[in-house]
């Protein structure tokens, strides 16, 4: 996909990697539309990218959400590429999540971006790119990690399916696999305290291997062995 010509959503925009993957992609031309949660945030990632459009959604409500997408493609007139940063974490033993924090995770990490990603299938432009970010969790499903973990793989599977279910369309499933990263996110957990981590990937540098991976039509981000990243095709 051609960055400089391109028109792409970004939900979860008010995150520190969102913002970030926002005003990176303005700067190399593309036409960006900003979701998220927190308005004031979304009203500072908008100016930054040039004014960009700017919608808000609560992950909560999975028909607003298939809606954005809708609201993006008028707002940009056409869409080619959709990039899903929203997330959540939490920790502790299985025993100490409650149902409630589980259905807050799966439907944030994975019924919330599905249903962005669903409602993008018939939007996205021959060429285009349905991306979303996932984790390392999704394989290594660390304990005291369950359910964060589960509802990591979840989307993992759904993004596998779905590359196979467009192999025709000429629209490419990116999964953006990524490792910790210093974005603040653990410390954010809607439960429990996260435990003791090396230093991340700063931020700067998980942006490089997304538009990297945007730009080449790859299929997965993920950690690599010679360098923090690999981006394969």
């Amino acid at each position: 996909m051609r960055i400089s010509s391109a028109r792409i959503l970004i939900p979860g925009a008010t995150g520190a990697l969102g913002a970030a993957l926002a005003l990176r992609l303005h700067e190399q031309g593309a036409a960006v539309a900003v979701a998220g949660r927190d308005r004031a945030g979304l009203a500072r990632v908008s100016q930054a990218c040039g004014d960009a459009p700017a919608g808000a959604f609560d992950a909560y409500d999975l028909e607003q959400c298939a809606r954005t997408v809708t609201w993006a493609a008028g707002a940009l007139g056409g869409l080619d590429a959709i990039v899903v940063c929203v997330g959540g974490a939490a920790f502790g033993p299985a025993e100490s999540v409650s149902d409630t924090v589980a259905e807050h995770l799966f439907t944030v990490n994975a019924l919330a971006p599905m249903a962005f990603l669903r409602a993008a299938l018939p939007v996205i432009r021959p060429g285009g790119v349905m991306a979303a970010i996932t984790g390392v969790v999704a394989d290594s499903a660390p304990a005291g990690m369950a359910d964060y973990s589960a509802s990591k793989a979840g989307l993992a599977a759904w993004l596998r399916a779905v590359r196979r279910e467009q192999r025709t369309s000429e629209v490419t499933v990116l999964e953006i696999r990524l490792p910790h990263v210093e974005t603040g996110f653990a410390g954010r957990a809607v439960l429990g305290t996260p435990p003791v981590l090396p230093a991340g990937l700063p931020v700067a540098e998980a942006v490089d291997a997304i538009v990297a991976a945007l730009s080449a039509g790859a299929r997965q981000v993920k950690p690599g062995r010679d360098a923090p990243l690999d981006v394969e095709r």
